[in-house]
Parts: C-alpha cells; structure tokens; sequence
C-alpha cells in the first residue's frame, strides 16, 4: 500500500511538473495521458487531487465550446461580417458583371446597399450556429477528443463542419430567407437586375441570393472557429473557467 501511494504522488508530481512545461508548446495533451495512464491505475485516477484522463478531455471540450460561442458572438453582432474584410460577403459572381455595367452609368448605389443586405442577412442567421455548436461538443466522444488534438491543427474545425454542415445550412436557411426579405436585400435585387436590364446588349444573369449567404456565412463562421482552436491549442488556460484552471493552470 505504501509503495503504491508514493508511486501515485510520484506520478502526480512528474505530471504537473510534464504538464507545466509542455503547455507552451502544445504537448500538454499526450504528456499528461501519457505520465498518468503509465503511473496511475485507470480506477485510481476520478480520486486523485490532480486533473484526470477524463477531465483533461472534457476541459479540452469545454475550451471548444467557449470558443465557439465567442465566434457566434463576434460575428451575429452588426457588422460581424460587413466590417470585417476576411469574411465580408462579396456579391454573388454572377452579379459582379451587373455592378460593372451600372457603375459605368452611376447606378451603383443599389449593387451596393444590396452587398450591404447580404451581409445583414449573414449576421441575423448565425447565432443559429450556437446550439449546433454546443450539441457537437456534447456529442464528442473521449476517442473523438484524443482524435481531434492528435490531428492537424484544425481538426475540431474540420470535425465541426463534418458533423454540422447539413443541419446548418437547415437552420441558417430559414432565417437567412426571413431576414433577405425583411431588410429589402430582394427587392433591391429586383431593382438591380431590372437597371441592369434595360441596358443594350447585356447577357441574361441569375444569382442564389440565399444560397450565396448561407455558403459564405458559414465559410466565415469556421474560418474563426479555425482561428479558435489554433489560440486553444496554444494557450488552452487563455479561458478561465475552474475546470481549464485546474486541467490547464499551475499545478
């Protein structure tokens, strides 16, 4: 009894003495599974005063999940996407050949209050994202979690658009819909295409408005949620929730 009780504060003390000196590089995680799965009985580790196994996974989870809702956050806000030059929604291809024809008569207001409504419409549907976010995390498996940090650098992201895309695209559609028509983005579309129509010569053009904004609006949304897990996986204690602090903080 004795032996095994200095062999597990050994093994503590190689742990967050491991644990302190890794997390600047991001090995925290395999050294601490590691140092505990080699010295610890796997029925030993929920008792222990230290982070367990399965708190550093769920720690990891958490992390996910406040950066998630951070990004949700940042961008449903005014001007999440519109003032923000890596993720502004740009009007559909199809539509850049109207902007240059009624820029060359002065008419380009309407192309650019449109552009403005897009994004609007972006901004309105992505706090739909928080509860698609939160249920993926909560999804995770323990192998999930080991997967995901053992991958590339953006392998939650990746795993986020995997599990999320589908229903996404459900619930942003509706809202994106709603909030397209309740800004004016169609009527100033119509608008738009009827200048640009009475043009000479001018080839017959057709843009998916909603499609348009839900494709770039998720883009936009996992571009920083990639930002996320990289700051995560640098400086996973950046959060200050208890569990992190004691996974992630000074032993």
């Amino acid at each position: 009894m004795k032996n095994s009780i200095v062999i597990t504060v050994a093994g503590l003390f190689v742990f967050t003495s491991l644990a302190s000196a890794t997390q600047t590089n991001g090995a925290w995680w395999d050294t601490g599974i590691t140092v505990l799965e080699s010295v610890i009985e796997p029925s030993t580790v929920e008792t222990l005063a230290g982070p367990s196994v399965a708190e550093m996974g769920e720690a990891f989870k958490e992390a996910l999940q406040i950066g998630s809702e951070n990004v949700v956050k940042q961008l449903g806000n005014i001007d999440g996407f519109n003032s923000d030059p890596a993720i502004h929604i740009p009007l559909p291809e199809e539509l850049k050949t109207v902007k240059t024809m009624l820029s060359k008569i002065g008419m380009s207001q309407s192309v650019d209050d449109l552009e403005l409504k897009l994004n609007r419409a972006a901004e309105a549907a992505t706090p739909e994202a928080k509860k698609l976010f939160i249920q993926s995390i909560k999804d995770m498996t323990f192998e999930d979690v080991k997967a995901i940090y053992e991958g590339p650098e953006d392998s939650a992201t990746r795993y986020f658009q995997s599990q999320m895309t589908p229903a996404l695209i459900e619930e942003m559609r509706p809202i994106v819909d709603n909030s397209l028509a309740q800004v004016g983005a169609l009527q100033v579309y119509d608008n738009v295409i009827g200048q640009y129509k009475t043009l000479p010569f001018v080839p017959d053009v057709k843009a998916n408005l909603s499609a348009h904004v839900i494709q770039k609006g998720m883009d936009g949304i996992f571009l920083y949620i990639a930002k996320e897990e990289a700051e995560i996986r640098k400086n996973p204690v950046k959060q200050t929730t208890a569990l992190l602090k004691k996974v992630f903080g000074p032993q």
